[in-house]
């Protein structure tokens, strides 16, 4: 390696956290409104140039808790952006990561001293986001696809339980395909992927219906 090769300068790296939760059903992500150029008021994933002394996680979670206030969440690396126009200030790679949270307890910070604002957005209505973010996100969509295709990776956002219908929806809406209720009740039940609670709890103001949780003791599998 000849460090006086230029080749070797301008390069630095981002870090992306694409954070999504389920709201009734929907699934949502949440985005930032930057503070500081380049992109000074446009909307962009939770994200920042990492430090030269960090880990990849440590900058992922670190820039969680800076922009949001968010901290003590599970983050999952699923790849590297290295398009090279990424930035632009200087070549940046984009370590990208994804979280899954409660949407009923967790809370964030509109506001920071790199961000004025931040809300969930629904995947189907995405602005135009900041630098190559658009394309990040539409990847992470498919990588959550594939993730939650399994019952362990959704007890992360029902820690407290679902009903059916709901759990229903988030599944037509995320793999994009319409699925059969009753094969998918009976699926859930005979292969005790799900487990009743004894309790009801009402989803998008319908009349109370059966609480389940998901079968701790089942190792986790595909559902489709």
């Amino acid at each position: 390696m000849e460090l006086t090769n230029p080749l070797y300068k301008n390069m630095g790296a981002h870090v992306v956290d694409t954070i999504f939760t389920i709201d009734k059903g929907r699934i949502k992500v949440l985005l930032i409104k930057r503070n500081n150029e380049p992109y000074r008021g446009s909307w962009a994933l939770v994200s920042g140039a990492m430090y030269n002394n960090e880990l990849i996680e440590t900058a992922a979670l670190r820039e969680l808790k800076e922009k949001t206030n968010i901290s003590d969440i599970e983050l999952t690396f699923i790849g590297v952006d290295d398009d090279t126009d990424r930035s632009p200030l200087l070549r940046m790679f984009a370590f990208i990561h994804i979280g899954l949270v409660d949407f009923q307890n967790i809370k964030f910070l509109k506001e920071t001293e790199k961000t004025m604002d931040a809300d969930w957005f629904d995947i189907n209505d995405i602005p135009e986001l900041a630098y190559d973010h658009n394309k990040i996100l539409d990847y992470a969509i498919e990588k959550l696809k594939t993730m939650i295709n399994s019952s362990n990776i959704l007890k992360r956002i029902y820690p407290n339980g679902f009903t059916i219908p709901e759990i229903h929806k988030v599944y037509e809406s995320t793999l994009g395909v319409e699925i059969d209720r009753r094969n998918f009740r009976k699926k859930l039940l005979t292969q005790k992927i799900i487990l009743d609670t004894n309790e009801t709890i009402t989803f998008e103001g319908k009349k109370p219906a059966k609480k389940y949780i998901f079968n701790d003791e089942l190792p986790d599998k595909k559902l489709f």
